[in-house]
């Protein structure tokens, strides 16, 4: 069986994690003793073993439903509606600009062109301003991504709000950065299983191991709890179109 959390997972959250996984299997009555750890996969995800992960909205309407089942939903500890999250806009301290329509032809750093929060976002705010970003630099993370700005790479980039919690909790550079901006809320990245577990199960194994974090812990991992979201609200979503 494979059990992971990759999404959110690094040295400053692993011991977190690990907390919480096991009680996710303690509460479930199985499961591997480990949560696997490194990149995210679709391999992964498409597992007939998978018991438990996280993935992006992106990939779950493109290639994932229909093939996956969805657990549950988490609960940031955001200002939006449970279940849901936004990303914010950052560009370095010292730019002026301070409205995305301001960014007009400026380069958009970007983790991945499957990622909701840090492509399928912004592109879907600039289309609603009449343009689009097509000077953009593909990073592979959103720390990258933020990265590349405060690098002076990139003029822009989308960093999902719980990522640049993380980013301004524990990277110094992020004090070259500032938020301009907010994408409007979308549903948060969903814990799902294989076609052939027992998702209500896995449900209440996780709310009952989020129940059982410490204060610490979850608020360490901004994390307050676990909500059911429909998939067709995940599939309703628009996609702009990949770079």
């Amino acid at each position: 069986m494979i059990a992971s959390l990759p999404m959110y997972d690094r040295p400053e959250t692993a011991a977190a994690h690990d907390r919480l996984w096991s009680g996710i299997r303690r509460a479930l009555g199985f499961g591997p003793a480990r949560l696997r750890r490194g990149a995210e996969s679709m391999d992964e995800w498409r597992a007939p073993e998978l018991l438990l992960s996280q993935t992006c909205g992106m990939p779950y309407r493109h290639h994932l439903h229909g093939a996956v089942q969805l657990v549950g939903t988490p609960i940031w500890t955001l200002d939006d509606p449970p279940g849901y999250y936004h990303s914010v806009l950052v560009t370095r301290a010292d730019d002026p600009r301070d409205t995305l329509t301001a960014f007009k032809g400026a380069r958009l750093a970007y983790n991945m062109a499957t990622s909701q929060s840090g492509w399928a976002a912004p592109q879907t705010e600039a289309q609603g301003l009449g343009f689009a970003f097509t000077d953009v630099l593909e990073t592979g993370g959103h720390r990258a991504s933020a990265r590349a700005v405060a690098d002076a790479r990139a003029d822009l980039a989308a960093i999902d709000a719980i990522t640049w919690q993380l980013i301004t909790r524990s990277d110094p550079w992020a004090a070259k950065l500032r938020v301009f901006g907010r994408t409007r809320p979308t549903p948060t990245l969903p814990y799902i299983t294989a076609k052939k577990q027992d998702a209500d199960a896995l449900f209440e194994a996780m709310t009952t191991a989020i129940d059982g974090l410490s204060a610490a812990d979850r608020d360490t991992l901004y994390l307050r709890g676990i909500t059911r979201i429909a998939a067709a609200d995940y599939l309703a979503i628009p996609s702009p179109p990949f770079p």
